[in-house]
């Protein structure tokens, strides 16, 4: 598995991940209106009409493959202008890969990345309490729970989704091997 930048090209794809709202919204909490999306709605989201990030040097989606094609995305952006924290959000992998370690090895790759190349002290990343399996996901690939006074609370379906958050240092992983 590699990484690499996003292209427009690779929305439809990723949404095709989406087997259902529950499983998008589990991939994008609120931030999209509606369901489905197309992939103007993503490339909308991510790209100005210059065709540029919608948040350049802040702002960075990329695209998970293997010899097979497209395995996964996730976006990175820095936290509050934050050179040194790295955010992971909208994390998903091709549902027919699920539960076979592509999210673990995604997220490692994305880790190794945020570290590595563009030099982060912290990664941080939140899931939905009842998204049970991106968390032990997260937890496998080194994150650790953040204690939080007052968790983010999403309300979708009608119910209230609470957002756990993660994060890991930098000197945490340090001379550990995530690739």
């Amino acid at each position: 598995m590699y990484l690499r930048p996003y292209k427009k090209s690779d929305a439809k794809t990723i949404i095709s991940f989406c087997e259902d709202e529950m499983v998008f919204r589990k991939w994008t909490s609120d931030r999209y209106e509606h369901y489905p999306i197309t992939e103007k709605d993503m490339n909308e989201k991510y790209f100005d009409c210059n065709g540029d990030c919608a948040e350049e040097d802040n702002f960075y989606p990329m695209t998970a493959c293997d010899e097979s094609g497209i395995v996964g995305h996730f976006i990175l952006r820095y936290v509050n202008g934050d050179k040194n924290i790295l955010r992971i959000g909208f994390v998903i992998v091709d549902s027919h890969k699920r539960g076979m370690g592509y999210g673990k090895k995604m997220i490692q790759l994305a880790i190794d990345y945020a570290f590595r190349i563009a030099g982060a002290k912290q990664i941080t990343i939140g899931v939905f309490e009842n998204n049970r399996s991106a968390y032990y996901c997260y937890r496998a690939a080194g994150f650790k729970d953040i204690l939080q006074e007052s968790p983010e609370i999403c309300e979708l379906f009608g119910e209230k989704w609470k957002v756990l958050e993660l994060s890991l240092d930098r000197e945490d992983y340090l001379g550990r091997s995530f690739v």
